[in-house]
């Protein structure tokens, strides 16, 4: 499959608070310089709000979407409950990011999710088929095999071949949006995670070394940007939860094209510390990406 490089990094600087202020448990870094960053974290506004916000301070969806691009959307849509229960991918995010695609000059917006529950029950319960919908895109299925292709993980250790679903085979631009919440098995399920709703048998996966298989898939496709929502925030009973009761409001959001940075920084925000999240662990030492975020140059923006 042909990959997407990823874009340059010397994006614009947008509307930045000093470096002073701090995002929930968010470790105090370095200063940073305003126009080239390796992460954004946001909180405080709604959940397109803020993603307007972090987008336009790395250069806008254009520095990953050009003209004429097919994207895929990948949300996590693998519940059938309602927004506010934090299982699935808020859709006002999902919504503006497809917005913002169509905005970069995207042919086409394409969104999917193998599902847990009933996938038609999931997409309209989680309010994810109408925002896509509404927004221009298309949302696919992703139940059945004759979907999905089998590829070869070259840098695999325990996962060394899956079936991945056609459209992130075919597609010019990935963008990863999970959920921050807990999760029973992998402790937490946020961008790595979330590309388990990419492939075919995931129970391959549960049955041979979770967290390896995790890691090892991270090395076959990185998504070209991922977007953690962080709105309202799964603490217990994940992944699919229990209650409401589970669930606390955030009203945050993490952006970055480092998938292993963007679990960190996210890791950080739930209360927990990266290296103690086995996969986020093995894919730091396959150098997949950077878990030490003291060595990235981080927007972080408070509204």
């Amino acid at each position: 499959m042909k990959r997407r490089e990823f874009v340059n990094k010397s994006f614009k600087a947008g509307a930045i608070t000093a470096a002073s202020l701090s995002l929930g448990k968010f470790p105090n870094l370095f200063a940073f310089t305003p126009d080239d960053f390796d992460l954004v974290a946001i909180k405080g506004g709604e959940p397109h709000t803020m993603f307007d916000q972090a987008i336009d301070s790395i250069g806008g969806m254009k520095s990953f979407v050009k003209k004429g691009n097919t994207v895929v959307v990948k949300p996590n849509i693998g519940w059938d409950v309602v927004p506010e229960r934090a299982a699935n991918t808020n859709p006002l995010l999902v919504k503006r990011i497809v917005e913002h695609c169509f905005e970069a000059g995207a042919k086409d917006v394409y969104v999917f999710d193998h599902t847990c529950d009933d996938w038609n029950s999931c997409y309209s319960s989680s309010g994810i088929e109408r925002a896509v919908k509404d927004a221009g895109g298309k949302i696919v299925p992703g139940n059945s095999e004759r979907y999905y292709e089998e590829i070869s993980v070259s840098e695999g250790k325990r996962l060394t071949k899956a079936k991945v679903h056609e459209l992130i085979l075919e597609s010019d631009v990935f963008v990863n949006v999970p959920i921050l919440k807990s999760h029973s098995s992998a402790e937490l399920t946020i961008s790595m995670k979330n590309l388990m709703g990419i492939v075919w048998d995931r129970r391959y996966w549960h049955r041979n070394d979770l967290h390896q298989c995790i890691a090892d898939f991270t090395s076959y496709r990185k998504p070209d940007l991922n977007v953690i929502d962080a709105y309202y925030v799964m603490r217990k009973n994940g992944p699919r939860g229990v209650s409401k009761a589970d669930v606390v409001t955030m009203k945050s959001q993490i952006i970055s094209s480092d998938i292993v940075a963007a679990d960190a920084a996210a890791a950080k925000l739930f209360g927990l510390e990266p290296m103690e999240i086995d996969y986020m662990k093995i894919a730091n030492d396959m150098n997949l990406g950077e878990i030490d975020l003291n060595k990235l140059n981080i927007n972080r923006i408070i509204l």
